[in-house]
C-alpha cells in the first residue's frame, strides 16, 4: 500500500493526532495549570521521510506550547491561537483526504479499464 498512496496515509495520520492534540487545548481552555500541547507537524514529517516510524517520529516531535501571555492559574492555552491552529489543521487534513480520494479514484478507474 506504501508504494501506491506514499506518505500521504501517515501525513493523515499525523494530522488527525494533531487535531486531537488542538482539540484537547480548546477543551482545557479553562483547566488551571494545563498546559498546551502541540505537534510540529513539519518536523515529524521530516522525521518519516527519513525512515522513523509513524508513533516514534510523532512522539518525538511533541512539544509544550510557550504562551503569548501566560495566565495567572497556570493555564498555557491561548484559545484564539489554538483555533486558528485547530482550522488550518483542518483544512489542510481534508486536503490530504481529497488527494487519497483522488488516488483511489484514479486506481478503481484503472481496474475498470477505464
Amino acid at each position: 500500500m506504501d508504494r501506491i498512496f506514499g506518505i500521504y496515509g501517515d501525513t493523515l495520520a499525523l494530522r488527525a493526532q494533531r487535531l486531537n492534540m488542538l482539540a484537547s487545548n480548546i477543551a482545557n481552555a479553562a483547566t488551571p495549570n494545563y498546559k498546551a500541547r502541540d505537534l510540529d507537524f513539519n518536523k515529524a514529517m521530516a522525521s518519516l521521510v527519513d525512515g522513523e516510524t509513524l508513533n516514534d517520529s510523532a512522539d518525538r516531535h511533541i512539544g509544550y506550547r510557550v504562551p503569548l501571555q501566560p495566565s495567572m492559574d497556570g493555564n498555557t492555552v491561548e484559545l484564539s491561537t489554538e483555533q486558528t491552529l485547530f482550522a488550518e489543521n483542518a483544512v489542510q487534513y481534508r486536503t490530504t483526504l481529497s488527494f487519497l480520494d483522488g488516488r483511489i479514484g484514479t486506481l478503481r478507474r484503472a481496474m475498470k479499464g477505464e
